[in-house]
């Protein structure tokens, strides 16, 4: 089925009432039934059916239904942010004892949880390629995750190598797949078991919103939503769910202006005397590129650059003097947006995430190139070598 088509109709074939053009939002927060005999089989089918707000919604099941096909997985599983989703796919993947393998650099909360699972008794180590998940694979590892692009430095990884690997030694993957959004990149069909994404990005576009989506077999979604989805109360709201749907409506109308507008300025970085390097994926100079274009068929605007500079002050004031660029942690809607993790991240977590002092992430959004350019030239006039 044509993503374009699954994006904007799938699940939306009969009309609604009235002839409404929009899907109707669901905001009850229980639905009764017939009898007692039906309310019992409903509670021990929670998963599939309208009980209560916290399990299953109509409006969220309509999101969950064109995310999975978009996927191209069996089910899919909504929450009320990105970290809810990520916590809850890792909490039911793992026990007391388990280990988990970290593969690149990956979300900064994630990570953050990771070592809040040591309290239960369940490890964690990080390692940048296959070679250190050779050396750092233990008889209790179960589940090796990992991101591509990675976090930050924006590394690509060979997905079907990496999901190989695990396979044969019996790990279950999971990977972060927010960066290229599901138009960008299929990773389920290159053999990764769970994907993770967060909905406040791309896929809802508006910066209106925070969500969050596991998608996979049903297999691994059943129990993942009958368990922690339930006890951990992180429901995506059905007025969240109504915005993502119509974020998904133009998503592939965005995501192509993104890719326009973020090589363009990735380009102009790139041959700029004050950027040492520039992480962009769609780059032909970026070390992953080559296997980036064998596994996805579109880049994202989400990139990094490092100034030449090893001055907080430097990269304070470069992000002070852009204009159309707004200094915000977040990425995905219209406006663009910069952050430098020098200027929030102690020294000590930046080293050992490989992050340098001149790294600065940039969003671009959909304002047109040729200002955000401009903006970026002027700022850059007081940095390193053009001081």
């Amino acid at each position: 089925m044509d993503d374009e088509w699954i994006c904007g109709r799938l699940g939306e074939d009969e009309p609604w009432v009235l002839g409404a053009v929009n899907p109707p939002v669901f905001e009850n927060s229980i639905f009764t039934f017939e009898t007692a005999q039906e309310l019992g089989e409903a509670i021990r089918n929670e998963d599939e059916r309208y009980v209560y707000w916290r399990g299953t919604n109509p409006t969220v099941d309509l999101v969950q239904r064109k995310l999975a096909a978009l996927e191209r997985g069996e089910r899919a599983k909504c929450f009320g942010s990105g970290m809810g989703a990520i916590a809850a796919t890792i909490s039911s993947l793992v026990s007391a004892g388990d280990h988990v393998l970290v593969l690149g650099a990956v979300y900064g909360p994630t990570t953050q949880f990771l070592r809040y699972l040591e309290k239960f008794g369940v490890t964690h180590t990080h390692v940048d390629d296959l070679a250190g998940c050779d050396s750092a694979i233990k008889a209790s590892t179960r589940l090796l995750y990992f991101e591509s692009p990675s976090y930050m430095a924006y590394a690509v990884v060979d997905i079907a190598e990496v999901t190989g690997w695990a396979r044969e030694r019996g790990l279950v993957t999971v990977m972060d797949n927010t960066w290229s959004t599901p138009l960008f990149q299929k990773p389920l069909t290159m053999g990764v078991d769970l994907v993770v994404h967060s909905l406040s990005k791309y896929i809802g576009g508006h910066s209106d919103l925070v969500g969050g989506v596991v998608t996979g077999p049903s297999r691994l979604i059943r129990p993942l939503a009958l368990t922690e989805y339930q006890l951990y109360g992180a429901a995506m709201s059905p007025h969240d769910a109504a915005k993502v749907i119509k974020g998904l409506r133009t998503l592939p109308v965005r995501m192509a202006a993104h890719q326009e507008r973020g090589l363009a300025v990735a380009a102009f970085l790139e041959g700029h005397p004050a950027v040492r390097a520039v992480n962009h994926p769609g780059l032909p100079s970026h070390p992953g590129h080559a296997i980036a274009l064998q596994q996805m068929t579109g880049f994202s605007s989400l990139f990094s650059i490092v100034l030449d500079t090893e001055s907080r002050d430097e990269v304070g004031a470069f992000l002070d003097k852009l204009r159309y660029f707004r200094i915000g942690v977040s990425w995905g809607g219209f406006e663009s947006l910069v952050n430098a993790p020098a200027l929030s991240t102690e020294e000590s977590v930046r080293a050992t995430m490989g992050i340098p002092v001149g790294l600065a992430r940039l969003s671009v959004g959909l304002e047109p190139a040729d200002a955000l350019i401009k903006d970026l030239g002027l700022a850059l006039e007081g940095v390193g070598r053009l001081a």
